[in-house]
Order: structure tokens, then C-alpha cells, then sequence
């Protein structure tokens, strides 16, 4: 990684030398202009709201192995 970053360095400095020289010359040819798109959206209302209900839960009976009864004889 160190020796990657290393070369990436060195690329950047020997690009930056040749432009200082006049090597390598960029020029803009067109102006640039920003400017943001515009968009407009037509889309649906949502409410949201809370309700009160009473729900049925069933009931969970849980037996474990050494509470089950003893068969009736």
C-alpha cells in the first residue's frame, strides 16, 4: 500500500513539473457553467395516523420436560 501511494506521489510531482515548465498545457475551452437541473414531481399525499383495537392473542402454555403430569392410571 505504502509503495503504491509512493507512486502515485511521485506521478503527481512529475505531472505538476511538466506543467511548471510548459510541457503540458491545459486550457478550458468552453466556459464552465453550473447550473443545477430543475425538476418537478407530481406525487401522492400520505397521512398517517393511530387507531385504537382490541386484538386477540392466543395463550402459550409452556411445560418443561420434568413439569409434565404423570398419566392417570
Amino acid at each position: 500500500m505504502r509503495s503504491l501511494l509512493g507512486l502515485l506521489g511521485i506521478a503527481v510531482l512529475v505531472v505538476a513539473g511538466l506543467i511548471w515548465f510548459g510541457i503540458i498545457r491545459i486550457d478550458q475551452t468552453q466556459p464552465g457553467v453550473v447550473q443545477a437541473p430543475r425538476f418537478e414531481a407530481d406525487v401522492a399525499r400520505v397521512s398517517v395516523g393511530t387507531e385504537n383495537k382490541t386484538v386477540a392473542v392466543p395463550t402459550i402454555d409452556v411445560q418443561k420436560p420434568g413439569e409434565t403430569p404423570a398419566p392417570a392410571q
